[in-house]
């Protein structure tokens, strides 16, 4: 039989209960036709966005311009440049080749080219550093619409051969440039292992423009970083300090792309990386060769190739020419066997084909870029090429 302190107890518990309960934070109730307006200056938001950051964001498209290293990840703003191709002008489709490694803005194979014209412009250096056949095929089918119905020039660069680690088709994970356009679910890449998460995120980023231009905003004002990871970041000193967390965020958007710099220590005749790529030291190598059979990044090439065409462009497509100096001589059959085998393929489709001679091996930095004289080479090399002046004339 309870107590009469127990019964007490009771009901100084229930009116406690009682008092919070009628003391608790009103609820917010929002009718239907509010959320409607919501989700509607939300979508006029994401939608509108892009669009207005155009008109108001300044971009200087200079002679010879290419896509600042430090934003080869802004497929945003690759997308903006191909966007504003005039109809009369070549985009050059390829990887750091094209973009040129080693050299100035005026030291690339477009520059060389259009010196052969003298129609400065003419020819587009529509390279990014990093790229590869894979990458390359998700850049041109999700940000670069506007090439169609036009000539383009397109680079084939063996080095994606060379190896299974270079061909992205060695079983062991390994990390690797432009995860975000490589494909995602379509095509079985043995090295890349992303989580189920990872992938849906990218494949949403790429279809909303909304998401491209967070990225743009990121790599172009925060160091490639979001807020957080820009906020704490430290000076690389020890002991660390960390200069953006007393710096107001909006204060970094300045409303111009950056251009490259001026005097870039890792470009140009001026820089210790210019140089032969037989004073560095390195000698020959090995280049144990993934066949045109088995390559995923052929494959992606011959894709590349078709969705070219398939746009309704002229396509002329330049082979290499790779670095056979720097080659072991144990590799050079294949090496000729898988080159023989890229040209009969092209040939089998009518695509326009070009295969420059190997140049001296003075004008190399590496096995595939070459220095700014061996651009010029290359320049001259193919404006003579009966194939090459066909095809203008075409």
């Amino acid at each position: 039989m309870a107590t009469t302190e127990h019964l007490k107890t009771e009901k100084t518990n229930a009116d406690v209960s009682k008092f919070y309960h009628k003391t608790d934070t009103p609820r917010l109730y929002i009718k239907a036709r509010s959320w409607l307006i919501i989700c509607a200056i939300v979508v006029v938001v994401v939608v509108s966005t892009p669009s207005i950051w155009k008109k108001i964001e300044t971009f200087d498209i200079t002679e010879d311009y290419r896509i600042p290293y430090t934003l080869s990840k802004d497929y945003w703003l690759y997308q903006r440049r191909i966007d504003a191709l005039a109809t009369d002008q070549i985009p050059v489709l390829g990887d750091s080749v094209v973009w040129g490694e080693y050299v100035t803005h005026d030291g690339t194979l477009t520059h060389f080219l259009n010196e052969t014209t003298d129609q400065p412009d003419h020819y587009v250096n529509a390279g990014v550093n990093g790229l590869f056949p894979l990458a390359l095929e998700g850049l041109v089918k999700n940000y670069g619409a506007a090439i169609h119905d036009r000539k383009v020039i397109l680079h084939c660069n063996l080095l994606w051969m060379t190896s299974p680690e270079s061909d992205l088709s060695t079983d062991k994970e390994r990390k690797f440039n432009h995860v975000p356009l490589v494909p995602q679910f379509e095509v079985k890449i043995p090295c890349y292992r992303a989580k189920f998460n990872d992938k849906a995120s990218i494949v949403v980023t790429r279809e909303v423009p909304f998401f491209n231009w967070v990225d743009h905003i990121q790599s172009t004002y925060f160091d490639q970083k979001n807020l957080y990871a820009w906020t704490l970041d430290d000076d690389g000193k020890y002991p660390p300090s960390y200069p953006n967390a007393t710096e107001l965020p909006w204060q970094q958007i300045t409303f111009r792309v950056p251009s490259e710099p001026l005097n870039d220590p890792d470009r140009g005749p001026q820089s210790s990386r210019h140089k032969p790529w037989s004073a560095t030291g390195i000698g020959t190598q090995q280049f144990p060769w993934v066949s045109t059979g088995k390559s995923i990044q052929w494959r992606s090439f011959q894709r590349l190739v078709k969705l070219l065409r398939e746009r309704n462009n002229d396509v002329l497509v330049i082979i290499g020419p790779f670095n056979t100096h720097i080659m072991a001589d144990e590799n050079k059959p294949q090496f000729e066997k898988e080159l023989i085998a890229v040209q009969s393929w092209l040939q089998s489709e009518d695509v326009s084909t070009i295969t420059p001679v190997t140049l001296d091996s003075a004008l190399y930095g590496d096995s595939s870029h070459p220095l700014t004289e061996g651009y010029r080479v290359l320049a001259d090399l193919i404006a003579k090429d009966p194939v090459y002046l066909q095809w203008t004339e075409g």
